[in-house]
């Protein structure tokens, strides 16, 4: 597991690796194994990648929402080993990252949570738990808000009710133009190249599948990256979040570099929700400890499963 980062340290790191020379025998560019993926069309919105493996009918479905920068295949590729043969398990590209799609309208975390809705709609799912990772959070929670019918539970992770507070973090958003160029200009290539290499050292498993790592996130497009960026800063659930009613446990990295463990444990307060703590688990940990991210998400899906069916029996409607 990585050691835990300042944010100034963090910065500081990935400047030195803008600048140091890549090795010259990176591996191919192999893919972990994955689930089966597809296209869906979602009709009036356009057309998505998910990745689908098969469950059990009568286990609720699970639905991965994936990070900033990041793509489904990326964020989730240990997870779904996690849950092989217990239940369906559902993971989509968000609009302008790896696989989605490419709208001509700006990016807004809203039109991802109903992209996520529309998807459910189509493959014919009443219900499922939901499962957000970074900007899959705010996403997960745009979800609820906007679909509670569909959104049976909540597995929020790595994330916060709101990312920019100080004045550090505002000036952090408003510099998202400078990484948009740095994309543009193929910076962008080289850096994740080199992001790919040094994780693919952290955890060995994941070793084979650096070059593939850089691949993936370089699908994102660099407008995309600065657009959700800046939909990020201007999140904010704390006036509503509460209001949800909807089972939740939260999965908090708690030594997370971007999103303060305070913020994360606050989201929980508001969610009124139990955790499951990585202890010195950084914003990274997906990539960097594969088996305990998974084995993290894979304990708060079954906990919050289990919080679903004492939520539905409480309700005066079940009763009768």
């Amino acid at each position: 597991m990585s050691p835990r980062r300042s944010p100034a340290g963090l910065y500081a790191a990935r400047a030195r690796q803008l600048v140091r020379r890549l090795p010259a025998d990176r591996p191919v560019a192999v893919a972990p194994p994955l689930p089966p993926g597809r296209v869906v069309t979602l009709p009036g919105r356009g057309d998505v990648f998910i990745r689908d493996a098969d469950g059990p009918a009568d286990q609720r479905p699970l639905l991965l929402l994936h990070g900033w920068i990041a793509s489904a295949e990326v964020n989730w590729f240990g997870v779904f080993r996690a849950f092989e043969g217990e239940r369906r398990v559902i993971a989509i590209d968000h609009r302008g990252h790896g696989r989605g799609m490419h709208p001509a309208e700006p990016f807004r975390l809203v039109d991802c949570a109903d992209d996520a809705a529309a998807l459910l709609d189509v493959l014919g799912i009443d219900e499922a738990i939901v499962a957000g990772f970074s900007m899959g959070g705010p996403i997960a929670l745009c979800m609820a808000r906007r679909r509670p019918d569909l959104v049976a539970g909540l597995v929020p992770a790595s994330t916060a009710l709101v990312f920019s507070e100080t004045w550090i973090e505002r000036g952090r958003w408003r510099a998202l133009r400078l990484l948009e160029l740095g994309l543009r200009i193929g910076v962008g290539e080289r850096l994740v190249a080199r992001l790919a290499a040094d994780w693919g050292n952290v955890d060995e498993r994941f070793a084979p599948y650096s070059s593939w790592l850089a691949g993936e996130i370089a699908r994102t497009l660099p407008h995309a990256v600065r657009e959700a960026g800046a939909e990020l800063a201007r999140f904010d659930a704390r006036l509503w979040a509460s209001d949800l009613g909807v089972p939740a446990v939260v999965v908090v990295t708690e030594g997370d570099s971007l999103v303060p463990p305070s913020r994360q444990r606050a989201l929980a307060a508001a969610l009124d929700a139990d955790v499951v703590a990585l202890t010195d688990a950084d914003h990274d940990v997906p990539i960097s400890d594969i088996d305990t991210f998974a084995d993290a998400i894979h304990t708060a899906v079954v906990q919050v499963d289990t919080a679903i069916g004492a939520f539905v029996e409480a309700r005066p409607e079940a009763r009768g």
